[in-house]
C-alpha cells in the first residue's frame, strides 16, 4: 500500500478529472471538485487519501476495508476520511451517481476551528455507508447536480454556495440510518498482516537524506491500517510467527545496512531517514540488532 494519495496525484492519475488546471487551492485555503462517477475505475488501489470524499453510488460494488467489507447492493452514500484506508471493487458494469472531493479547510474555513474527523459521518469507527430510498436518490442527486453546475459558473461567491449543498448532504446523511451489514474477511489476519507488511515495505528503499521513516512502531502501522494495534499485533504474530516490532526492526536493519554500504551519508544523515530522532537512538538501536555500531558495520560492509 503507497503512501497517502494527495490532490496532486489523484489529478495526475486521473488527468481527465482536472481538464481546465484547477489549483489546489481554488477555493481560497482549500479544495472543492465534483465528478460523475460514469468515469470512475472498476477498481481502486487500498489506499489512503489526503482529502475527503462523498460518494452517491448508483451501481453495485464491493467495499473493503482493513478487517471488513461490505456489499453495496443497492443506491448508497459513502463518506471517505483520509485517515482511513479503502479499496473499491465495481460488480455491475453500469456505475452512475457523483463523487466530490474535498479538503479540511474547504468544509471548515482557517476561522473555525472544528475537525470534520469528529462528526459521526467520518469519525474513526463510524458507519460510513447509507443505503438511500429513491426519494433520497432524488433529492440527492439533485443537490450533486446543482453543485456540477455551480462548479462550472463564474459565480463569484459559488465556493460558499458549494460549500452549503456539502452541509446540506452531511446534514441529510445524519437524519438517516448507517448500514449495519458489513461482514469480515473470511481470513481477517492473513489480510491485516499482507496489509502491514506491503506498508512496511513500501518505505523502502530510502532514496534521500531528506526522506524520513513516518511508520515505525506497531502503533503507526495500527493507525495507519484503521485497526486496533492488538488486533495488528495478533494477525502478524498468528501469521508469521513474528512481531510486529520484530518485523519492522529488521527491515529496518535491512535498509540501514544498504545505506552503509551503498551510500556516502554520514551515520547521522542515515539516523535521520531512518526516523530516528537522535543519532545515539540509532546507534543503540542498531546494535542491540546487530552487535555492531553502524560505523563498525560499514568497515566490514566495504
Amino acid at each position: 500500500m503507497p503512501h497517502s494519495e494527495s490532490l496532486k496525484e489523484f489529478y495526475t492519475r486521473v488527468p481527465q478529472a482536472n481538464p481546465t488546471g484547477l489549483s489546489l487551492n481554488n477555493a481560497g485555503p482549500g479544495h472543492f471538485n465534483i465528478f460523475s462517477r460514469a468515469s470512475c475505475f472498476p477498481r481502486t488501489a487500498y489506499i489512503r487519501r489526503d482529502f475527503y470524499k462523498i460518494s452517491l453510488i448508483i451501481g453495485t460494488g464491493k467495499l473493503y476495508y482493513a478487517n471488513k467489507w461490505i456489499a453495496i447492493d443497492r443506491p448508497a452514500l459513502l463518506f471517505s476520511n483520509p485517515v482511513i484506508p479503502y479499496s473499491w471493487e465495481a460488480i455491475s458494469d453500469l456505475q452512475e451517481g457523483w463523487f466530490c472531493l474535498f479538503t479540511e479547510d474547504f468544509i471548515h474555513p482557517i476561522e473555525r476551528r472544528e475537525n470534520l474527523q469528529d462528526s459521526p459521518l467520518f469519525r474513526i469507527g463510524g458507519s460510513p455507508v447509507f443505503f438511500i430510498d429513491q426519494q433520497q436518490q432524488e433529492y440527492l442527486s439533485a443537490i450533486f447536480r446543482k453543485m456540477k453546475a455551480e462548479m462550472e459558473s463564474i459565480y463569484t461567491h459559488k465556493y460558499d454556495l458549494l460549500r452549503n449543498y456539502l452541509h446540506i448532504i452531511i446534514h441529510e446523511a445524519m437524519k438517516m440510518q448507517p448500514a449495519e451489514t458489513y461482514k469480515k474477511h473470511h481470513n481477517a489476519s492473513s489480510r491485516i498482516t499482507s496489509l502491514f507488511l506491503e506498508l512496511l515495505e513500501r518505505q523502502f528503499p530510502i532514496d534521500t537524506p531528506e526522506t524520513n521513516l513516518h511508520l515505525r512502531t506497531a502503533n503507526d502501522f495500527a493507525r495507519s491500517l484503521s485497526v486496533h494495534v492488538n488486533s495488528l499485533n495478533r494477525s502478524v504474530k498468528d501469521i508469521t510467527g513474528r512481531t510486529t516490532t520484530e518485523l519492522i526492526s529488521a527491515r529496518i536493519i535491512k535498509e540501514a545496512r544498504a545505506l552503509l554500504a551503498h551510500t556516502d551519508w554520514n551515520v547521522s544523515e542515515i539516523a535521520y531517514s531512518l526516523g530516528f530522532e537522535y543519532p545515539a537512538y540509532f546507534n543503540n538501536f542498531f546494535k542491540k540488532q546487530t552487535q555492531l555500531t553502524p560505523s563498525e558495520a560499514r568497515k566490514s560492509l566495504v
